[in-house]
């Protein structure tokens, strides 16, 4: 019995239908298995997080676990989020030195036993002066930041075999990167070392040494600030002379811990027209990590520059 027009048009658009639904849920497997396929990372801060995006690329699903500016990350309480993203992390990037300890926290109270971590810290080789505390902000350390790069690679190649040139090759392209900022460095150093600047906190000073200038700070005064303790009245009064006073080229501070004691150091740095040097901690929005050190290179030449 020869079909009706309506009964050939339904079976038609059935058939349409079916094969729609069929593309449709073939696009969505191979998205899902893309997503699947790539390599979950975790990184204790949005610097580290940047770095391994410029890595990894499109291989890597990525988790930065601290990423606002707001955020201390000393005092920085995870959530059930991170350690959901920890547990399934198969490379890890902390900082060490006390900074991020959450991040080992959480490794261990969440069993993941198999993830790659890499403490930058460890990796840098730094160590506590005598009768002083390490400086743990090793990513304003160019070399150490070329080490951990090449350790990123390493552990993403193990997690992906299959990409590894491709991550060695990003990494090699990163790390050519960070060669004009050790230049811009050793400019500042030939152009104005032994030159004396005041601190906030010691968040800056690897590049500060590299630049070949002397941090005249009392370290009572920048151990205090990244404590979040007071300053005492005596050495706030020494630290402020040294502004005052003019006897620094320039005040370089942390815009993240902003508090009284700092707000003073600003003033009287500008009131003796002291040029200020803001730096932060954590990638400011819109900066990639490469872009970010440039413009904090570039600012402190500037600076001793007038």
């Amino acid at each position: 019995m020869p079909l009706s027009t309506s009964r050939r048009l339904a079976l038609l658009t059935s058939a349409s239908l079916a094969l729609l639904a069929g593309c449709g849920s073939s696009s969505d497997s191979a998205d899902a298995k893309s997503a699947s396929a790539k390599v979950p990372v975790v990184a204790s801060t949005n610097v580290y997080g940047d770095i391994v995006r410029s890595i990894g690329a499109d291989k890597v699903d990525i988790t930065s676990v601290i990423s606002d500016p707001d955020q201390d990350p000393h005092s920085y309480e995870a959530n059930t989020q991170n350690q959901l993203a920890l547990s399934k992390a198969k490379v890890v990037v902390e900082n060490g030195g006390g900074y991020d300890d959450f991040v080992d926290r959480m490794l261990k109270s969440g069993h993941n036993d198999s993830a790659q971590v890499i403490n930058a810290v460890r990796v840098s080789g730094k160590t506590a002066p005598k009768g002083g505390e390490l400086n743990e902000h090793v990513w304003y350390d160019f070399p150490t930041v070329a080490r951990v790069a090449d350790r990123i690679s390493a552990a993403l190649a193990k997690a992906d075999p299959a990409d590894a040139a491709a991550f060695r090759k990003n990494a090699t392209a990163f790390k050519a990167e960070l060669a004009p900022l050790e230049a811009k460095e050793a400019r500042i150093k030939k152009e104005h070392g032994g030159a004396a600047v005041a601190i906030t906190e010691p968040v800056p000073l690897y590049m500060i040494e590299a630049s070949g200038l002397v941090n005249r700070t009392p370290p009572e005064f920048s151990e205090a600030i990244e404590e979040g303790d007071d300053v005492s009245p005596r050495i706030l009064q020494e630290s402020l002379a040294l502004l005052s006073g003019r006897k620094v080229e320039a005040l370089v501070y942390n815009a993240q811990t902003s508090g009284p004691q700092t707000q003073k150091a600003e003033a009287a740095a500008e009131a003796a027209g002291i040029p200020v040097v803001p730096v932060t901690e954590t990638l400011p929005k819109g900066k990639d990590y490469l872009g970010w050190m440039t413009a904090n290179v570039d600012a402190l030449a500037s600076a001793l520059a007038k």
